[in-house]
């Protein structure tokens, strides 16, 4: 496989280039993109256009480059959290019918939560999520979720790492972290009042599959106020819900 000077693959190169996309920045010019691959701009050109040429970039009225179609098709295609999403959206459409802001589903991935879908409202209360959008796992209700129920070197790793603060109550003391974790573990849900925004609340719940393992955290952000853990028992039946969806859906 060819490699560069400095040891990098092909492979390696390519996987920078579209690793530099996020939610926040869907379109990227090739000076853009060669700054955050770390890679020539000759080198960036080239690829780019190699991979336009697949369907797997685009470029949009302004040349700026954007993930392609194709990349979408072959990832929905190839997802193992496919079957996850599809069993969920009737029971997550129902929940935001009865929340009115935002309701979500999450999945661990690293250290991080990443969100497979978000359904929202005009005028719901702010969020920081979207969709194929991450969070670090300490800051947001689904990410404690994920967290509590991940394996304990999983945890570990977590504590050990720096723990950004997004707001005065985001839970950045590993200490406090790990009792959180354990109380998540015995009451099944997780109350984040302001730890994203000061004016939003997280509440989440586990996912299981037809064997009982964790595999997503369902979730709802709300206006922090004495109403947020009314949105508990609807919350709970959902994931329920779920679980059942994926218990009928699943071979044997």
């Amino acid at each position: 496989m060819a490699r560069s000077s400095s040891g990098d693959s092909m492979v390696d190169r390519v996987v920078r280039i579209l690793e530099s996309f996020d939610p926040d920045t869907p379109a990227l010019t090739v000076s853009e993109l060669a700054a955050r691959a770390d890679l020539p701009l000759s080198t960036t050109s080239r690829l780019v256009e190699q991979l336009v040429g697949h369907g797997l970039l685009s470029r949009d009225a302004d040349r700026r480059v954007r993930i392609g179609v194709r990349m979408w098709e072959l990832a929905a295609r190839a997802s193992p959290t496919l079957g996850l999403r599809e069993a969920a959206m009737p029971f997550l459409e129902d929940l935001h019918a009865v929340v009115g802001h935002h309701a979500q589903l999450g999945v661990l991935d690293g250290h991080e939560v990443l969100f497979l879908e978000r359904l929202s409202a005009p005028g719901a209360v702010i969020n920081l999520t979207k969709i194929a959008g991450r969070i670090p796992l300490h800051a947001s209700s689904a990410g404690l979720v994920l967290l509590a129920h991940a394996t304990p070197a999983l945890q570990d790793a977590v504590l050990r790492r720096p723990l950004r603060s997004y707001t005065p109550r985001t839970i950045s003391d590993p200490k406090q972290l790990r009792a959180v974790l354990a109380q998540v573990r015995q009451q099944g849900f997780v109350h984040c009042p302001g730890h994203i925004h000061t004016d939003a609340a997280g509440l989440a719940v586990p996912v299981r599959d037809r064997h009982g393992q964790v595999v997503a955290a369902l979730s709802v952000v709300v206006p922090d106020d004495e109403r947020a853990l009314g949105r508990l028992p609807v919350l709970r039946a959902m994931a329920r819900g779920i679980q059942q969806a994926l218990t009928t859906a699943a071979p044997g």
